[in-house]
């Protein structure tokens, strides 16, 4: 998988991180990055961003590492309290605009909500997000009664040709190596 990004449902865009808060008195905002590496969200020049239900288009002037994050400068924010109207801001990007992927490679987008079956036919349910841990992304699977063996969440890995046998989008479907018990 590369540059994760969290999907809206029913949505033609992906969410690549938020505005937090202003930094400095010269409009720049700090950046919280749901991509991966986190810096890849700089490298769109423009993004849409979504408050109140409203979408806007807005360029990206330049933007930077501070610290542990991230800091932008926007096109026509150049005060602070023009940066404190755009605080809490969802940073968008359009699914048409992602770079296409390899072969066997997908966005976390693409993968949540597909159905989760064992490699024997059994449904564990469907992958409702995915997180990032030192060793490799999981997959969070939480089963339905009327869907799947039973109600119950589980934590997979995401190791393809190890635990993920197959990904089938146009189907909605994951096949997996994986103990039902587990």
């Amino acid at each position: 998988m590369s540059e994760h990004a969290q999907a809206q449902p029913a949505d033609d865009h992906v969410v690549l991180g938020t505005l937090t808060s202003p930094h400095g008195v010269k409009g720049w905002l700090k950046v919280y990055s749901y991509t991966s590496p986190m810096e890849g969200i700089l490298d769109y020049a423009s993004w849409v961003l979504r408050q109140a239900g409203s979408l806007s288009r807005v360029g990206l002037v330049q933007g930077r590492r501070q610290g542990k994050g991230l800091v932008v400068q926007l096109d026509g924010i150049d005060s602070r309290e023009a940066a404190e109207t755009l605080a809490g801001a969802e940073i968008l990007l359009p699914k048409a605009e992602l770079p296409a992927l390899g072969d066997e490679e997908y966005y976390w987008h693409q993968l949540e909500g597909l159905r989760v079956v064992t490699r024997d036919g059994l449904a564990l349910g469907r992958i409702d997000a995915l997180f990032e841990t030192g060793a490799n992304d999981v997959m969070i699977v939480k089963g339905d009664v009327d869907e799947s063996l039973e109600a119950r969440e589980r934590l997979l890995p995401y190791l393809p040709g190890e635990v993920v046998l197959d990904v089938n989008l146009e189907h909605g479907v994951m096949i997996v190596d994986w103990d039902p018990d587990f």
